[in-house]
């Protein structure tokens, strides 16, 4: 995971509010490979629920669970709780579902267990979409 700069960092949050879709996708993916995302967790959020392009949620998603640790998960959970849009959600889902971790056996395991601990998590949309998601494995 990168640690953005200042300028890096703010650069980056500028180009979340372009008007091209390509221009707030690669935002979502430099911010997602940030070292910190929780900084920058609202346009973060703004990105997974973009409502002119599922292109900048599918990408800003999938860089997000690449990283393969809570914080990134957590954003994109709690994103598919609150989806009003039917686009977006089904995308968010599609991400969620196509994480490479469920078909590659231990990582399946480490998925699983981010999902139980964030079935606990302070944020109810978050708790709620983690339960969801686990009792599908059921």
């Amino acid at each position: 995971m990168d640690d953005l700069d200042g300028r890096e960092l703010r650069d980056a949050i500028a180009a979340a509010e372009s008007t091209d879709w390509s221009v707030r996708a690669a935002a979502g993916r430099r911010l997602a490979a940030g070292a910190r995302v929780e900084d920058v967790a609202e346009v973060l959020h703004r990105l997974l629920l973009d409502a002119r392009d599922t292109g900048v949620t599918s990408e800003t998603a999938s860089a997000l669970l690449a990283r393969r640790d809570l914080a990134g998960l957590r954003l994109v959970l709690g994103a598919r709780a609150v989806a009003s849009d039917q686009g977006t959600a089904d995308q968010l889902e599609a991400e969620l579902d196509c994480d490479p971790r469920w078909a590659a056996g231990q990582d399946g395991e480490e998925l699983l267990a981010q999902l139980r601990t964030l079935a606990a998590d302070r944020d109810p949309e978050v708790r709620s979409e983690a339960r969801l998601r686990l009792a599908r494995c059921q």
